[in-house]
């Protein structure tokens, strides 16, 4: 019995759907899914990280119950079965089977990635745009922007917008609006030097034109959605998935948004009216969705941007629903949004992705 194996791929009751986000996030985001099993240790469910996100989208309770949102038929097999588990996973098109036994208890979690060396090919984006805004000056990780550009600030030993764009690469996009101010000549020097196999077009600000201003002196007319994204964050998630997305949802713009889990580290009190004390709450735990700086929009919007003028991404937003356009989100778990703004957040972005650093 693999037990560390699955610990990590199963969630008892009572468990509800945010708990399963992270479960998911934490332990078992290679292959994207939780087992569900009752206090007898039984298979009941399966849940994976594409029906919370569904179930989010169409306003679902992030305190819900799991059982609300999971499969109640989840694939098995027994134990003596193991020999068909990669042709089972073949066929449903899963990424994982547990093996159990006669009372359904699990006992062993085949991956499909362990007994199959087909990989799923990533869908191309090929020729889709992507803008990528890095002209800011990066005030809260002073002093090192006093010498660098913050996109050129190294995660490990590679510059956080490198990393940023082999994301992308990963899909077959290989042309890239980069709109840049502060430090502007060290941001071509670097490209320069690097001479990578896609092409970095710079747009320069000649002021400050805040994360929606500077996408106004792009030349070039775009005849579909394009990415935006912000250079200090790293986005794990399926991009083809979030560009599928935003057509099916017929959005005018997209907000790629993460779980955020914050604990208040003090007992919160609840009161009446007459400040009698109702109830006690021990360091409760808070969730929401936050905006990660990635967005998908229409060629048309950019129509709403001011010409030469401060003008941030949450201000085309606002235009857009203020004219009747739709924007919708793509919501991705807590450590699927790497942050690196700040410090510490740095120090989080290297261990997630596995740097070691001194």
């Amino acid at each position: 019995m693999n037990e560390e194996r699955i610990r990590e791929f199963t969630g008892k009751l009572p468990l509800n759907v945010v708990e399963a986000m992270n479960r998911i996030d934490k332990h078992a985001s290679a292959s994207g899914l939780l087992f569900v099993v009752d206090e007898n240790e039984s298979l009941i469910g399966c849940i994976t990280d594409g029906d919370i996100r569904r179930w989010i989208l169409k306003g679902g309770e992030l305190s819900a119950s799991v059982e609300t949102v999971m499969h109640k038929k989840p694939v098995y097999l027994y134990e003596d079965e193991r020999y068909k588990a990669k042709s089972v996973m073949m066929d449903k098109v899963i990424t994982a089977i547990p093996l159990v036994d006669e009372d359904k208890r699990i006992l062993d979690i085949v991956l499909l990635r362990e007994v199959s060396k087909v990989q799923k090919e990533k869908k191309s984006l090929k020729g889709v745009p992507v803008v990528i805004m890095a002209g800011g000056k990066g005030t809260r990780l002073y002093p090192y922007t006093k010498i660098l550009p913050k996109p050129l600030i190294p995660i490990g030993d590679t510059p956080i917008v490198e990393r940023i764009i082999d994301c992308y690469v990963e899909y077959g996009i290989d042309r890239y609006f980069m709109t840049v101010n502060y430090k502007k000549g060290m941001m071509r020097s670097y490209f320069n030097d690097l001479a990578p196999d896609y092409e970095v077009v710079f747009v320069e600000e000649n002021k400050p034109l805040g994360t929606g201003g500077s996408i106004k002196l792009i030349e070039e007319k775009f005849d579909w959605p394009l990415f935006v994204t912000n250079c200090d964050a790293l986005i794990r998630a399926d991009y083809a998935d979030i560009y599928d997305h935003h057509a099916r949802a017929g959005n005018d713009i997209t907000i790629v948004s993460a779980l955020k889990n914050i604990t208040i580290p003090y007992g919160v009190m609840h009161s009446g009216e007459q400040g009698e004390l109702l109830a006690m709450e021990e360091k409760p735990k808070l969730s929401y969705f936050i905006n990660t700086g990635m967005y998908v929009i229409n060629p048309g919007t950019i129509a709403l941007i001011p010409d030469d003028t401060m003008f941030h991404m949450t201000h085309l937003v606002e235009k857009v629903m203020a004219k009747g356009g739709k924007v919708g989100t793509y919501p991705i778990s807590e450590d699927s949004f790497l942050d690196m703004g700040e410090f510490e957040e740095m120090k989080r972005m290297e261990k997630k992705l596995n740097i070691i650093s001194d």
